[in-house]
């Protein structure tokens, strides 16, 4: 056999061994990378390149090496799982940098810190005053994580006491122009009702590059045409719009009628009412 085409066969195998052993190793192997995984990264890496183009007898040696160190790191992997002290000792623990607005020069000098490294950290967080921080903590893979003092928080609905809707996975429907039946019966939806939100639209499937469909059931789609602009959805608003004339209406019953029986029924419908508009709010006002 011609010594590039060994190559190339060896090359082709390795990448189809290096895919199923990263897929055995686990996801976390394509992400942040713990002390351990980043030598075995690049061993394994090594090693593949070894099996491609080493063209002596001895290439199948490569193999072996390659599937040790996948043993001994799936094995230290599951290890890490069932105790504690063993993740201390192979990823490091987290160490906290900043406390209370304070920066923590000896664990600073620990993790090999700089003072510049820390701002540049912490301005990637949106943070650019020390003081503001509450806690700064470096984690095992290296990442730096903030939390900010509660006055320097963002405001959230829950401080200011409303209640919001509960959301949900958004599906997408509509891809490459194609209709996607798993995720509208994950929905309880079927092509007629997508078809229907389409035709309100003025859309065709195939007009559409991607559609999304919320835990609301309302349909948002982006188009192959990117010039062409499209209107919000104005069903839920209109709904809401309506609830709100029809209190109106019976306040203004209730005010004009002279049956005390009458005023008194418009009143209480008219307080239900309200009490179903506030707990209606977040669902259907946008």
């Amino acid at each position: 056999m011609a010594e590039w085409l060994e190559v190339i066969i060896r090359t082709l195998f390795a990448v189809v061994v290096l895919f199923f052993l990263t897929k055995l190793l686990g996801k976390r192997q394509v992400s942040q990378l713990s002390f351990f995984e980043y030598i075995t990264g690049i061993t394994v890496g090594s090693i593949a390149a070894y099996i491609s183009l080493d063209t002596d007898k001895t290439w199948h040696l490569g193999l072996i090496a390659l599937a040790v160190w996948v043993a001994c790191s799936y094995g230290i992997e599951f290890l890490q799982i069932k105790s504690k002290k063993a993740r201390d000792f192979i990823d490091f623990k987290s160490t906290v940098l900043i406390k209370d607005g304070k920066i923590l020069e000896e664990n600073m000098k620990k993790e090999k810190l700089s003072t510049d490294e820390l701002l540049e950290e912490l301005r990637k967080k949106d943070v650019f005053k020390v003081a503001d921080v509450e806690f700064a903590i470096m984690e095992s893979d290296g990442a730096i994580n903030v939390l900010l003092t509660r006055e320097n928080q963002p405001l959230t609905p829950k401080h200011l006491g409303i209640k919001v809707a509960p959301e949900q996975e958004t599906q997408a429907v509509i891809m490459d122009g194609k209709i996607m039946d798993e995720p509208l019966d994950t929905l309880n939806l079927s092509r007629g009702w997508l078809n229907g939100e389409l035709e309100k639209q003025g859309l065709t499937v195939e007009n559409v590059f991607l559609g999304q469909v919320d835990s609301y059931g309302e349909l948002t789609v982006d188009l192959y045409a990117d010039s062409v602009q499209l209107q919000p959805p104005q069903d839920k608003p209109q709904l809401y719009a309506l609830l709100k004339k029809c209190e109106a209406d019976l306040e203004l019953f209730s005010l004009s009628t002279k049956n005390q029986d009458a005023k008194q029924l418009y009143e209480d419908c008219s307080g239900k009412l309200q009490k179903l508009l506030q707990a209606l709010k977040p669902f259907i006002q946008n």
